[in-house]
Parts: structure tokens; C-alpha cells; sequence
């Protein structure tokens, strides 16, 4: 073993991607449902191998321009992606879930430095417990700059080592119990208060017409169809399509075949018997009135009509005050089938009653011509290129660098966002920016995920190999049971403070209350447990703006947890 740790050590770039691979399959086995995720895993697996190696004598380390590159390139990455949502938050019940967020976000924040203060344990706690108990790895990095950037006084003999390895520690301690006990108290905290969430979810369903968690994905129904039918009533002999659709305001005309060969949507050529003409329209429309033209067919040269599927991005405002069944009314609405509403880079039930927020994601299909008469009414068509814009990438990230250097002074020492913080900060600026542009800073969706996926797992694997050399001589059973508890409670309180609040001042459904409650610890897997439990999708209601929101709050917090537990 001490030739292959030899090996490691002396290969750095094998080492991190033998800790990755490892993390990425650790994080993907599951015990009863519930598994560490590739992030956790990667703090397990670079601190296990450390320690492992120290045993043969081989001391495994990575460079601190390789760790802070990628976490640099995963906060900018999370401003690309939360950005637009969480500057739109503040409107209607935004509001309120924002709110939820801020309330979680700052108890927890509270109960850590108390806690840390209490206690009395080492620097670097601080920051792993609110990043562990709070599930947000991001802070990890966060309470990290605040050490290298001097914001934290460490004591006579304690170094950044040690206060970053104590981060590491404190971070994988409490971590299991932040992931399980949310996900526990999301799913059963209203049975435990006998809230019937699952009759709440059915009734929201009922009012709003929005489709069960155990609803199919895809529906035989749609609203708008394409039908064909040949010309047998003489009344519409000689006259045009002009007239027709003047008596029949509610088709559309789409394409007319004669003699084999289609002449397109001429409204003023002269129609003849055995004319195969094509119609859109509401689909109870289409059927109401089959003996108008004459009998159906099924011609394929009359409906093999080129189809659009766009996104749509939402920015009228008037359009925010429509629900579902009143943007039936809009041009081209009955020849366009929506397939899903993104809200925060998360798909939202849709019901009879949903009703937009600037920057949702709308993605239709239907004629190119219905669905570009759709896209102007609800805001722009988005048709994002492939291509990442990295010149747009390069000047955000520079801004971020410049905004993190901005510091004022605080708490006896200066403080500033950091270069973290400020990446996170210029990623909101830029995708804002661009989602109403559009011009410039085209980050694809898969780009976006590798900025932050791939930089996030490296970082912490990083964090856990450098961990590892000092990891057990700051371990001791006392130690690792203190910051249990803390990390027990800072997990636990916040999100049963949010519920009774949600529930009794904002008087919200407990089904939305659920997401809402999830999405303030900025954790997806509550949320969707919720589901599941109630066999609703209402709780995705309340998820993404609460889920935008603490995901900044909660990655930022992480400076300010060491600054003020020191």
C-alpha cells in the first residue's frame, strides 16, 4: 500500500480524480432511500485516504490554487443559476417565502455562534457546523476565506491549517443528521401536529386544477389540435377561407391540399370540391362542428406541418396577472401545448389557476407562428445557442474578483464579501442581465452544471485530503459530541420555527408549507420526500423562491459564522 500512497502523493491530479470518482460512486449508493450525496462523500473519502496514508508515513496534500479555482468557478456558477428568481423574489407571496428563507437562515446562523460561543470550540467549527447542519456545502468555502483572509484571529499555536481542517471535521459530523433530520421533519412534521397535508394538497388540486404527484408526466389531452377535412358541402364552393373564417372566427387556418400538392394558408384562393383543408383551434371547437366543411380525413400532406418547441421567457408584466385557463383567450393559445413552467431552475405544478412570475421559463410547442404569437405576449422566445460566451464568463468573473475586494470595516477587523461572495454577487448581476438581454452571456444549462457540480466536488475532495493530515489530532470524543449536538439542534429548531410561522402568520396550505419549508434550508430532497409522502406535486409550489434565496443567504453566512464565533 505505502507504493500506492507513494504514487498518490506524488501524482496530485490522479489523486483528485481518484477522490472524485470514488465520491461521485459513494455519493450514489443509498441505504432505505437515503444516501450522502457526491459532496459529502467527497469530504469522507479525501479525509479517509489522507488518514490513510499518513499510517504508511506519505503526507497527501493539493495545492490551494487548484481548490479555490473551482470553488471560485462553482459560486459564480450558483449566481448564474439562482440570479433571475431571486431579484424577482420580492413580489406577492415571494415575499413571504422569502421571508421563510431569511427566518431559517438566520436562526441557524444564530444557533451556531451561540452555540460555538457556549461551547467553546476550536476555530473552524463555526463554519462546518452551519455548512453540515444547514446541508449547504457552499459555506464550506465561504467560512473558509473568512481564515485566509485574515477576517478570523486564530489563537497561538492554531493555525489555517487546523482551522480549516476543523471546518472539514465539524462539516462531516454533523452533515448526516442536517441531510436526514429535514428531510424527516419536511415530511412528517405535519402528521406529528395532526395537519392532514395530504386532504390540504387534494383540495389546493381541486380549486387550482393542478394534476396529482401520481398523475402520468405525459396526458392524451390537449387543448388545441390540427385537424384535416375535404371539401363536400357546395355552400363553400367559390367562396374563400376569408369568408369562412369571418362566420368561424374560432379556427385557424393552417394549410389547404389540391390535387395532391400543398398551396399553404391562402385565405383568398377560391375553394372546390375534394379541397383538403387543415384547421387549428381548440379542440372541443374542432369537433363541435364536424359537418361544417365536410368529413375528417386523415391527409398527411395537409397536416405534415413544421412544429415549434421554444422556451418562453416571462418578462410582460401584464401577463402576471393571467391564470392558466385566461391565457387560453391570448392569439395562437389553442394551437400551442405548454409542457412545463421553470421557476428558480425548478419545474412548478401546472394547474387551471397558476399564475406567472417575471422570469419563469415556459416551454411550449405548437405552429412556429402560434407559438411566436404566444412568446410575444408573455414576454421573448429564448433560443439559447449552444456555445457558452466565455468572454461574458471571463469579464463576470472578473467583476465578482473586484466586488469581493471591496471591504469596510466590521467587528474590529474588515470585512467584504470576498472573492466567493463576490463571484456569487456577479452571477446574479450578469444572469439578471442576460435573461432579460439576451444578447450576451449565454451559459447553456449543462455548462452551468458543470461549473457548479464539477467545482464544488473537487473543492470539498480537496478540502477532505488536506483535512486528513491534521484530522486526528483534533479529534477526541468530546470534541465530536459537541459538535453533534450543536449541529442536532441547529438543524432541527429552524425548520419547525419556519412551519409555525408559515402556517399561523402567513396562513399558508401545509402541502405548499412543506416545499416552502424545504426550500429554506435550500434543500431539494425534503421537497421531493414531501411529494412523495402526500402523492401531491403541490409542495413544488412553495420550493423555488425560498429555495433561491437561503441558497445565497446560507453560502454567504458561511464568512460571517466564523467571523462571529471568534
Amino acid at each position: 500500500m505505502q507504493e500506492i500512497f507513494h504514487f498518490l502523493a506524488t501524482s496530485p491530479y490522479i489523486l483528485l480524480f481518484v477522490t472524485v470518482g470514488l465520491a461521485v460512486w459513494l455519493g450514489r449508493q443509498s441505504v432505505a432511500g437515503y444516501g450522502l450525496g457526491m459532496v459529502a462523500s467527497a469530504i469522507i473519502v479525501g479525509c479517509g485516504l489522507s488518514v490513510w496514508a499518513s499510517a504508511y508515513g506519505e503526507k497527501l496534500a493539493l495545492d490551494n490554487f487548484t481548490k479555490l479555482l473551482f470553488y471560485y468557478l462553482f459560486m459564480y456558477g450558483v449566481g448564474l443559476r439562482v440570479g433571475p428568481s431571486f431579484v424577482n423574489s420580492l413580489g406577492g407571496d415571494g415575499i413571504k417565502f422569502s421571508a421563510l428563507a431569511v427566518i431559517s437562515c438566520l436562526i441557524g446562523l444564530s444557533i451556531v455562534v451561540l452555540g460555538v460561543h457556549f461551547l467553546d470550540l476550536p476555530p473552524g467549527a463555526a463554519g462546518g457546523i452551519l455548512a453540515g447542519s444547514q446541508t449547504m456545502s457552499a459555506a464550506i468555502g465561504s467560512a473558509e476565506q473568512a481564515v485566509l483572509a485574515g477576517a478570523v484571529k486564530l489563537p497561538d499555536g492554531t493555525t489555517a491549517g487546523d482551522a480549516t481542517a476543523m471546518i472539514a471535521l465539524s462539516y462531516g459530523i454533523t452533515y448526516i443528521w442536517g441531510t436526514i433530520g429535514i428531510i424527516l421533519i419536511t415530511k412528517y412534521l405535519p402528521k406529528w401536529l395532526c395537519i392532514d397535508a395530504r386532504e390540504a394538497a387534494r383540495a389546493y388540486e381541486k380549486e387550482h386544477g393542478v394534476s396529482s404527484g401520481d398523475a402520468p408526466a405525459l396526458s392524451g389531452w390537449t387543448a388545441g389540435g390540427l385537424r384535416a377535412y375535404r371539401l363536400e358541402n357546395a355552400a363553400w364552393v367559390g367562396r374563400n377561407m376569408a369568408d369562412m373564417l369571418r362566420e368561424n372566427p374560432e379556427y385557424r387556418f393552417v394549410n389547404i391540399v389540391r390535387d395532391g400538392a400543398a398551396l399553404g394558408a391562402k385565405e383568398d384562393l377560391p375553394l372546390k370540391l375534394g379541397d383538403i383543408i387543415a384547421l387549428g383551434g381548440a379542440l372541443p371547437r374542432l369537433t363541435e362542428k364536424m359537418g361544417l366543411i365536410g368529413p375528417e380525413v386523415a391527409d398527411r400532406i395537409a397536416l405534415d406541418l413544421p412544429l415549434d418547441k421554444a422556451e418562453i421567457l416571462v418578462t410582460n408584466r401584464d401577463t402576471l396577472k393571467k391564470t392558466r385557463e385566461e391565457w387560453r383567450a391570448l392569439p395562437g393559445a389553442n394551437e400551442i401545448q405548454v409542457l412545463s413552467i421553470e421557476r428558480s431552475g425548478v419545474p412548478i405544478p401546472l394547474g387551471t389557476n397558476t399564475t406567472l412570475q417575471r422570469m419563469d421559463i415556459i416551454t411550449v410547442v405548437g405552429l412556429k407562428s402560434a407559438v411566436e404569437k404566444i412568446g410575444e405576449a408573455f414576454g421573448r422566445i429564448v433560443r439559447p445557442s449552444a456555445a457558452t460566451d466565455l468572454l461574458t464568463l471571463s469579464l463576470g468573473m472578473i467583476l465578482g474578483f473586484l466586488i469581493g475586494a471591496i471591504e469596510f470595516p466590521a467587528f474590529g477587523s474588515k470585512v467584504g464579501l470576498g472573492n466567493a461572495g463576490g463571484l456569487l454577487v456577479s452571477g446574479v448581476i450578469v444572469s439578471s442581465l442576460s435573461s432579460r438581454l439576451r444578447f450576451f452571456g449565454n451559459t447553456p444549462a449543462a455548462a452551468r452544471n458543470v461549473l457548479e457540480d464539477l467545482g464544488l466536488v473537487v473543492f470539498v475532495a480537496i478540502v477532505g485530503i488536506n483535512a486528513g493530515n491534521s484530522l486526528l489530532a483534533q479529534l477526541t470524543g468530546m470534541l465530536a459530541l459537541k459538535i453533534f449536538v450543536l449541529g442536532f439542534i441547529a438543524c432541527s429548531l429552524p425548520p419547525i420555527i419556519v412551519w409555525m410561522v408559515g402556517l399561523y402568520v402567513f396562513k399558508f396550505n401545509p402541502a405548499i408549507l412543506m416545499g416552502g419549508v424545504a426550500g429554506a434550508r435550500s434543500h431539494s430532497g425534503p421537497c421531493r420526500e414531501a411529494a412523495v409522502e402526500i402523492q401531491s406535486n403541490v409542495p413544488w409550489i412553495g420550493f423555488p423562491v425560498a429555495y433561491a434565496v437561503s441558497g445565497v443567504l446560507l453560502t454567504v453566512f458561511g464568512y460571517f459564522a466564523m467571523v462571529l464565533a471568534q
